[in-house]
Parts: C-alpha cells; structure tokens; sequence
C-alpha cells in the first residue's frame, strides 16, 4: 500500500488515458499467460506481519517514522497508520527444517526492533486489534505522511462523496462515523505468499478461499475494536467499511466492494485482474511513460505497473500479484485473512497450516471446489470471522460441523499430507500442526484469551478502559516469551 506515488491531481484526461493503458496492459499480461513466460520451477513462500506501536502506558504510539529511524532496517516499513509499521520478511523455499529457521530469524529480527524500538519511545505489539484503541485516535491527523496514503484517503471520499459510516452488530454493537480511512490502520494482518505457476494458479487461489474461513476461526485475534466486544476477528468487517467507496444507494444497485471475498471460483488468474480491469474504477490513474506491448515485442518483460498499481487498490482477501524480480515475472498467491499475533511460535503454525492445507486441497484428484458453491465459502468465512474457534463451518462430504472437530478429523491430516509433499521434515510439521491441534482441543486462540481475561479483570471491579489496558500489559510478556497461544492462562 506504501508504494510511492508522485502525482496527486487527476484531470479526465488523466483517468482516459490510465483507462486505455490498462485495457493494453491486460491483453499483454493475457499474452505472456498465453506464452508460459513466468519464472516457477523453484517455487517460493514470503510473509509479511503488521504491528501495533504502543507507548508506557499500552496507549497507541504515534512515532512510526522515529522508530523506523532506530531500527534502520529495511525489511521494516511504513503501513498506513503512524501507529503501524510493517516486517517483509525474504522468500525462501519450504523444505525441511526451514520453518524452525524463519522463526529463529523472525524472533531475532523483532527482538532487535524491539529494542531500538524503545529507544524511540514505543513497543511493538502482535495483535489483530489493538485493544487500547479510542476513537480520538483513529483521525486523518493518525496517517502517515505519505503521498499514497493521504492519495487515497482523498479519492475513496471523492468517489464516496460522503462520510463513512462504520456499523458491526456482535456481542456489542458499534456505530461510528468517520471522514477518514484511518479505522482501516486498525486491521494489523499477517500476509502468507506463495509463488505458483499460471497453469497452477486457479487451484491454489480457489484452495485459498475454501479455507480463509478456517483459518479465521483457528487465529482469530482481533475481538475488541473502540471498547465493543465485538466480532472475534473485527478486522475483517472493519476493513470490509473502511475502504467502502460506495454510497448507501450504489450498494443498493449490487456493485462490487473494494474489500472483497469474490463471487465465483476462476479457472485463470486473469479472471482476476480482469474482473478488476471491468468493475472498478480507477483511485490512482497514474500512468507510466512506457508502452508494455512495445516491451514484449523486444522480448523484455513489461512491469505493467498500471495493472499492478490498480490490483493494489482492490483488496481481495486472497490477492493475485504479479511481479517482475531480476528480470523474471512470476505469479503469487498472498492471502491476507489473518490478523497478527499472538506470538511468532503461533504466526509459523498458521503458516504451516495454511502452506499444507492449501496445497493438499489444490493437487487433490477431485477439486473441492467442485463440491461447494463459492456463497458457502463466503458464508464460511464471514461466520468464521464472527464466531471464531466456536464456529460451524459446510464442508463437503460432513455437512455443517463444528470448525475445531472439522479441523482435528480431517484437516490436519491433509495439511500434514501438504507439509509432506513440500519437503518439511517430519518433527517440524509435528511441532506446528500440533501448536493448531492444541488451539481446537483447548479452544483457546488470540480472542478467545483477550475477551476471558478482560471479562476476569472487570469482574474484579474494573471499568472497561482500565481493563483493556490491563489485559494489553498482560499480553505483552507471554507475547515476547513465544509461549503458543492455547498455553496463555486467562486472567494471568
């Protein structure tokens, strides 16, 4: 989202001209597809974590451009909030023993920021949500001085023409107004990627929407948003309203949201970006000076940096990338359901079990999208988010089940098959898929700790404020031990 942006007037010339550079850029990506020209024999995952910046008192930190200064790192950048910052952390492959090596170098790396971190007044915090947020917060004056941000905070209201009205009706009920997408700095999220062949593409995009639901319920880490209890990972209505361009009368006429879970399976990822190309109107008409079809023609390969730069300002929640690195497109899947946190031992498992779940349903004999309509992957989803690790989910073949039992028959055993195909030794894949297990036998996960232990501290005679900033205090030393989440005593 922080991609530097440099025009920020925009006549209709402007948006004609971006029109007909990105129809020209489609039919060039529709022709490389066609040619089999995209790097993915050496296939490779990535990961990107979001975090909360806090002060002395668990209060949000407003200092992301001092503290990104201290830590001097370039794998740690801006996000939209100046509470927000952001970890990108290298690809690499998925074989052996490496998801014990990336967690060892993800603690390392946050350790240190950590530490020079305070330095600059602040503290970094792995959570979905975070807790101590208040509305006062959540102002334009909250973004970060960014040309793309303030960019976009401008065309979402212009194509709007009105304030944002944010409502989530869940154990509590929260109704705000807001004339800024500062709420969507909220939703701090953990990005899994994963590079795949165009032939492979629809399958492994197709196998992500199927379980994005399940995935929610198991990490679920965002259930309190301006003191509501709400949804048990609030993230995903939140952002789903905060970036709604669309009038009350606009919605009523069936057009599609910018923050969007779909509406069919596809068979290409063209389908995607097409679907982009027809239904949204562009936010950021920018245009380069160079002609992609000229490009391919010399046998270079285009970064159809139009078609890219729109993609970026529809926010699937499984998302195609295109991307050009040392000369050499490839494709990616980056699934972006979940929040982050608690802990890195919590982050990798997630990871594990999305890597294995994803590849075992997409090379399966008989697709499981076959069996299931895309609304009930949607209603999935929405009740995963809502309800949690206490969620039922369809599933073909069992019917409506609870997610947890769902997960313990018959999911872990695919994601282990997954894990296996992709080369991860044995005692890692038991390690991580028994962090998950462990989650569906306690039913214990990020929500589900943080609303038991602000409930304890309340009945012990708090109000709601000082519970939350309690609850956060107490967070934050399992958070930095990497004690798995399912093992957190409530109220400890």
């Amino acid at each position: 989202m922080g991609e530097k942006v440099d025009q920020t007037d925009f006549t209709r010339e402007d948006r004609t001209r971006y029109r007909q550079k990105i129809r020209r850029s489609l039919d060039v990506f529709a022709t490389m597809l066609r040619e089999a020209r995209f790097e993915f024999e050496r296939p490779l995952t990535g990961m990107e974590i979001e975090l909360n910046l806090i002060d002395g008192n668990a209060d949000p930190a407003m200092r992301n451009a001092e503290v990104l200064g201290a830590i001097a790192d370039p794998d740690f950048q801006t996000e939209l909030g100046q509470f927000n910052i952001e970890i990108n952390l290298p690809p690499r492959r998925l074989a052996g023993d490496d998801f014990a090596e990336l967690e060892r170098g993800l603690r390392a790396s946050l350790n240190q920021a950590e530490r020079r971190a305070r330095a600059a007044g602040a503290h970094m915090v792995t959570i979905g949500i975070l807790p101590t947020l208040r509305r006062e917060h959540l102002t334009g004056e909250a973004l970060t001085v960014n040309p793309r941000y303030q960019l976009l905070n401008e065309q979402i209201f212009a194509a709007r023409g009105e304030d944002l009205d944010i409502r989530i009706d869940g154990v509590d009920r929260l109704a705000v107004t807001t004339d800024t997408i500062a709420p969507e700095a909220a939703c701090t999220s953990t990005q899994f990627h994963l590079q795949v062949s165009p032939a492979q593409f629809a399958a492994y995009w197709n196998a992500s929407q199927i379980v994005s639901g399940v995935q929610l319920a198991l990490g679920a880490n965002s259930p309190l948003l301006f003191g509501r209890e709400l949804w048990r990972e609030t993230r995903i209505p939140l952002f789903e309203q905060a970036t709604d361009t669309r009038s009350e009368e606009i919605r009523a006429q069936g057009v599609r949201p910018r923050v969007w879970f779909g509406e069919r399976w596809i068979t290409s990822v063209f389908d995607l970006f097409e679907e982009n190309v027809r239904y949204f109107p562009a936010l950021l008409p920018i245009c380069d000076v160079h002609d992609p079809a000229e490009i391919l023609e010399r046998g270079e390969i285009p970064e159809l940096s139009e078609l890219r730069l729109h993609n970026g300002t529809v926010y699937r929640w499984n998302r195609p990338i295109y991307a050009v690195v040392n000369g050499r497109p490839h494709l990616r899947v980056e699934n972006r359901v979940l929040p982050a946190g608690p802990t890195v031992a919590d982050t990798i498992a997630n990871a594990a079990f999305y890597y294995g779940l994803v590849r075992s349903i997409a090379e399966a004999e008989r697709p499981l999208w076959t069996q299931m309509s895309f609304r009930a992957a949607e209603e999935n989803f929405h009740n995963c988010a809502r309800h949690g690790i206490d969620a039922s989910v369809f599933w073909p073949g069992h019917g409506t089940v609870p997610v947890t039992e769902l997960v313990l028959r018959r999911l872990l055993p695919q994601a282990a098959e997954g894990l296996d195909l992709w080369g991860v030794s044995p005692a890692q894949r038991d390690r991580l898929l028994g962090i998950i297990e462990q989650r569906c036998l306690r039913h214990r996960n990020g929500a589900s700790w943080q609303v038991e232990t602000l409930h304890e501290i309340e009945a012990q005679g708090a109000d709601r404020q000082r519970a939350l900033h309690e609850m956060l205090r107490r967070y934050l030393p399992l958070m930095h031990d990497n004690i798995p989440v399912h093992e957190w005593p409530p109220g400890k």
